[in-house]
Parts: C-alpha cells; sequence; structure tokens
C-alpha cells in the first residue's frame, strides 16, 4: 500500500506541474500583445518624441495640420500628452521652432568649419542657409512665423538669439570688425539688414517656386545655388560702359 500511493503521488505532481508550467507560459503572450499597442517612454524622453514626431507631421502636412491631437497620435501616445509637456499648440509650435533653430544654427556652423578659403567660408553661410530651407520647409517656415511663437520660452529664445549672434559674427568678419549683438551702429545693421534680407528673400522666392523662370532662362545647368553665388559675390555697383 505504501509503494503503491507513492507511485500515484509522484506520478500525480508531474501533471501539475506541467499545467502550472502551461499556464505561466500562456502570461508573457498578452503582455507582449498589449505592448503592441502602447508606445512605451522611459521618463524625460517622451518630450523629446513628441518634439520628433511634431517635425514628421509639419514636414508631411504643413502647418494646418499640425495639432496637438495629429502630434499624440504619431507619436503613439494618449492626446493628453502634448499637453501635459508643452501646455498648447503656441507652446508646442514655439518649442519645435527651437529645435529648429538649433539645427539651422548647427547647418551653418558646421558649412563654415568645413570652408577652406575666405570666399568659401563668405558663402558657406547663406549657402547652408538655403540649403536648410530646402531640406526643411516645414521647419523654417515656423520659425519666422513669430506670430504664432512665444518668444519668452526660454529655449526659443536662446536659439533664435544663437542664429542671430552668428549673422552678426559672419558680417562682422567680413567687414574685418567686431560685432556686438547688443549694440549696433547703423551701418552695421545696414550691413547685417542687406545680408539677410537678401539671403532669406532668396530663400522664400525659391521655396515659393518662383524663381523657375530666371533659372529656365539661365544657361543649361544653372542651378539655384549658383545664381545665388552669383547674387552674393556680384559688385553692389553696376559697371558704366566706357
Amino acid at each position: 500500500m505504501i509503494k503503491t500511493d507513492t507511485k500515484s503521488e509522484t506520478a500525480r505532481r508531474p501533471r501539475a506541474s506541467r499545467k502550472t508550467t502551461s499556464t505561466a507560459a500562456s502570461r508573457p503572450a498578452r503582455r507582449t500583445t498589449n505592448a503592441k499597442t502602447e508606445t512605451p517612454y522611459h521618463h524625460g524622453a517622451l518630450r523629446e518624441a513628441l518634439l520628433q514626431a511634431a517635425e514628421r507631421v509639419l514636414e508631411r502636412e504643413g502647418l494646418a495640420g499640425l495639432t496637438l491631437r495629429a502630434v499624440a497620435r504619431e507619436a503613439g501616445v494618449s492626446h493628453a500628452a502634448p499637453t501635459h509637456h508643452f501646455g498648447d499648440l503656441t507652446g508646442l509650435l514655439s518649442e519645435l521652432a527651437a529645435v529648429g533653430f538649433r539645427q539651422f544654427n548647427a547647418a551653418m556652423t558646421a558649412s563654415c568649419d568645413a570652408a577652406a578659403t575666405p570666399l568659401e567660408a563668405a558663402l558657406a553661410r547663406p549657402k547652408a542657409y538655403v540649403a536648410y530651407a530646402q531640406a526643411h520647409p516645414g521647419m523654417y517656415g515656423i520659425m519666422f512665423r513669430s506670430e504664432r511663437l512665444d518668444y519668452s520660452r526660454p529655449s526659443l529664445h536662446e536659439a533664435a538669439e544663437a542664429s542671430f549672434a552668428g549673422l552678426a559674427n559672419a558680417i562682422g568678419a567680413m567687414r574685418q570688425e567686431q560685432i556686438s549683438g547688443d549694440t549696433l551702429t547703423l551701418n552695421q545693421g545696414a550691413a547685417i539688414a542687406r545680408a539677410w534680407s537678401m539671403v532669406h528673400g532668396f530663400t522664400m522666392l525659391l521655396l515659393d517656386g518662383r524663381l523657375e523662370d530666371i533659372l529656365g532662362r539661365l544657361p543649361e545647368g544653372t542651378t539655384a545655388e549658383r545664381l545665388l553665388e552669383a547674387m552674393l559675390t556680384a559688385p553692389v555697383s553696376p559697371k558704366h560702359p566706357v
């Protein structure tokens, strides 16, 4: 009787163990299914993910399609997440513009660092300016929509000031003088405004397709970059016939 009971008990144990193992093995499968419908973020990473999602929506759908709900859907998070991190749409746009200015500044700095001659250095910044706008038209557009932005936000204010300082330094280098961003002479201000107006105006005409007619009349193969270069290096005063 004792041997028989021992064998019966031993025979029953594996069956109970197999049932427990089977139940435990099924649980991770349910967790995996849930994970597919939610996008996990570590603490502090959600804000960056929302800004990246906002940039994608902006470049794909334009400013009209950039809403807090659209950004939440793009990031795969709850509709309340953008409001929690940015307050409202103005807050989101302002932080996104700050990202744009930082990208913009980095692109121009890198182009200047790669210049091998003084002429290349003088042309590098405006070329990088236009190239960034062509590659990121949505971001470039929101950076200059002042009525949609809150410049009291520190990140945007600092990024925009850094961009202006870079422009002032570039003009100062061309004029062979030190330019302070806080106080300008009239001539310094005129030089900065002239350079900025030329490059920004060229960029907007290019993005709007308004330069196609001019480019179509130029020698075959002339690019927008070559046209910009000719504008920047042309003499200010026209040549008078002798």
